[in-house]
């Protein structure tokens, strides 16, 4: 998935939580929401102006971030609830970005089918034949 098809896809399933998202998915989407605010932060020491769009955008990527973090936990076979570990300093976060990291469960899970089946290409997988 590029980085073009990533930030389209989050964006689209912006309040989606359920299903499963690829691990390119989710890394793709969070390198240029960084970009974003690293261009953004650095035009705010020009203009208070960019600083205002600065904390726009970040309420705005707030829902599809988490619904990204979550679908990515669930590729993972792991509960979006996972996502909470974040609020412990430091070992949460390590902890989350090894779950973020790991390759997905192969075949479905209890979450769903793999976004990774061929499906996704327009062909049938064996396991639903």
């Amino acid at each position: 998935m590029s980085l073009v098809d990533s930030v389209r896809s989050v964006l689209t399933n912006y309040a989606n939580f359920s299903g499963r998202a690829r691990r390119s998915e989710y890394w793709w989407f969070a390198l240029a929401a960084a970009v974003v605010f690293i261009i953004l932060a650095a035009l705010g020491q020009a203009s208070s102006i960019f600083m205002v769009l600065y904390g726009l955008v970040g309420l705005a990527l707030i829902v599809p971030g988490l619904a990204v973090a979550v679908r990515r936990l669930h590729d993972t076979d792991k509960s979006g609830w996972f996502v909470l570990l974040g609020l412990i300093p430091l070992v949460g976060e390590i902890i989350l970005i090894v779950f973020y990291a790991t390759a997905g469960s192969d075949g479905p899970n209890r979450f769903g089918p793999s976004p990774k089946a061929p499906a996704a290409a327009g062909t049938v997988p064996a396991y639903q034949a």
